[in-house]
Protein backbone atom coordinates (compact mmCIF):
# COMPACT_ATOMS: atom_id res chain seq x y z
CA UNK A 1 0.00 0.00 0.00
CA UNK A 2 1.61 3.27 -0.97
CA UNK A 3 1.17 6.45 1.13
CA UNK A 4 2.30 9.87 1.68
CA UNK A 5 4.65 10.30 4.41
CA UNK A 6 6.17 13.36 6.06
CA UNK A 7 9.15 12.82 7.19
CA UNK A 8 10.53 15.78 9.80
CA UNK A 9 14.30 15.48 10.43
CA UNK A 10 16.96 17.91 11.01
CA UNK A 11 20.04 15.92 10.40
CA UNK A 12 20.59 15.61 6.97
CA UNK A 13 21.91 11.84 7.07
CA UNK A 14 19.07 10.89 8.96
CA UNK A 15 16.08 12.45 6.87
CA UNK A 16 17.90 11.03 3.67
CA UNK A 17 18.02 7.68 4.97
CA UNK A 18 14.57 7.58 6.03
CA UNK A 19 13.39 8.50 2.94
CA UNK A 20 15.60 6.10 1.11
CA UNK A 21 13.90 3.47 2.96
CA UNK A 22 10.32 4.57 2.59
CA UNK A 23 10.57 5.17 -0.85
CA UNK A 24 12.31 2.04 -1.60
CA UNK A 25 9.02 0.26 -0.29
CA UNK A 26 6.73 2.24 -2.56
CA UNK A 27 6.00 5.18 -0.72
CA UNK A 28 5.69 8.70 -1.45
CA UNK A 29 7.59 11.08 0.99
CA UNK A 30 7.36 14.80 1.74
CA UNK A 31 9.97 16.20 3.59
CA UNK A 32 11.02 19.10 6.72
CA UNK A 33 13.98 20.19 8.66
CA UNK A 34 12.10 21.87 11.57
CA UNK A 35 9.16 21.90 13.12
CA UNK A 36 7.73 24.94 11.62
CA UNK A 37 8.42 23.45 8.24
CA UNK A 38 6.36 20.44 9.23
CA UNK A 39 3.27 21.92 10.63
CA UNK A 40 3.04 24.02 6.88
CA UNK A 41 3.70 20.77 4.88
CA UNK A 42 1.29 19.04 6.73
CA UNK A 43 -1.71 21.20 7.10
CA UNK A 44 -1.08 21.56 3.09
CA UNK A 45 -0.72 18.24 2.04
CA UNK A 46 -2.60 16.09 4.90
CA UNK A 47 -0.21 13.38 4.85
CA UNK A 48 -1.10 9.75 5.47
CA UNK A 49 1.28 9.57 8.43
CA UNK A 50 3.42 11.36 9.87
CA UNK A 51 7.51 10.64 11.39
CA UNK A 52 8.81 13.34 13.43
CA UNK A 53 12.15 14.17 15.06
CA UNK A 54 12.05 15.40 18.57
CA UNK A 55 14.58 18.06 19.47
CA UNK A 56 14.82 20.58 16.47
CA UNK A 57 15.14 23.93 16.03
CA UNK A 58 12.24 26.27 15.53
CA UNK A 59 9.66 24.26 17.03
CA UNK A 60 10.33 21.09 18.50
CA UNK A 61 8.65 17.64 17.95
CA UNK A 62 6.56 18.43 21.11
CA UNK A 63 5.57 21.43 19.45
CA UNK A 64 4.49 19.90 16.17
CA UNK A 65 2.84 17.23 18.18
CA UNK A 66 0.70 19.95 19.71
CA UNK A 67 -0.16 21.60 17.11
CA UNK A 68 -0.97 18.84 14.67
CA UNK A 69 -3.20 17.26 17.05
CA UNK A 70 -5.17 20.26 18.00
CA UNK A 71 -5.79 20.26 14.48
CA UNK A 72 -9.39 19.03 13.52
CA UNK A 73 -7.94 17.57 9.80
CA UNK A 74 -5.39 16.39 11.05
CA UNK A 75 -5.81 15.05 14.73
CA UNK A 76 -6.21 11.29 13.59
CA UNK A 77 -2.96 11.62 10.99
CA UNK A 78 -0.60 8.88 13.07
CA UNK A 79 2.66 10.92 14.22
CA UNK A 80 5.08 8.68 14.70
CA UNK A 81 8.41 10.04 17.16
CA UNK A 82 11.81 8.88 15.73
CA UNK A 83 14.27 9.98 18.33
CA UNK A 84 16.82 9.32 20.03
CA UNK A 85 15.36 10.19 23.06
CA UNK A 86 15.83 6.64 25.32
CA UNK A 87 16.13 7.67 29.29
CA UNK A 88 13.49 5.67 31.49
CA UNK A 89 10.11 7.27 30.82
CA UNK A 90 11.08 9.02 27.32
CA UNK A 91 9.14 6.83 25.52
CA UNK A 92 6.00 7.50 27.86
CA UNK A 93 6.61 11.21 27.71
CA UNK A 94 6.86 10.59 24.40
CA UNK A 95 3.08 8.95 23.38
CA UNK A 96 1.61 11.18 26.73
CA UNK A 97 2.66 14.20 24.20
CA UNK A 98 0.16 12.96 21.68
CA UNK A 99 2.46 10.77 19.56
CA UNK A 100 0.98 7.51 18.14
CA UNK A 101 4.44 5.36 18.04
CA UNK A 102 7.44 5.68 18.76
CA UNK A 103 10.80 4.33 17.00
CA UNK A 104 14.34 4.58 18.70
CA UNK A 105 17.64 6.15 16.78
CA UNK A 106 19.51 4.82 15.32
CA UNK A 107 17.07 3.62 13.11
CA UNK A 108 17.18 0.00 12.89
CA UNK A 109 16.68 -0.62 8.23
CA UNK A 110 15.85 -3.52 8.50
CA UNK A 111 12.82 -2.96 10.48
CA UNK A 112 11.69 0.94 9.66
CA UNK A 113 9.38 0.35 7.24
CA UNK A 114 7.62 -2.79 8.58
CA UNK A 115 7.55 -0.29 11.86
CA UNK A 116 5.94 2.18 9.98
CA UNK A 117 3.72 0.33 7.88
CA UNK A 118 2.05 -1.37 11.24
CA UNK A 119 1.16 1.64 12.79
CA UNK A 120 -0.62 3.05 9.18
CA UNK A 121 -2.73 -0.40 9.49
Amino acid sequence: MMSRILVVEDNPENLELMRYLLHAFGHVTLSANNGEDAVTIALRERPDIIVCDIDMPKLDGYGVARTLKSDPNLCRTPLIAVTALAMVGDREKVLAAGFDGYIGKPIDPTTFVRDIETLLG
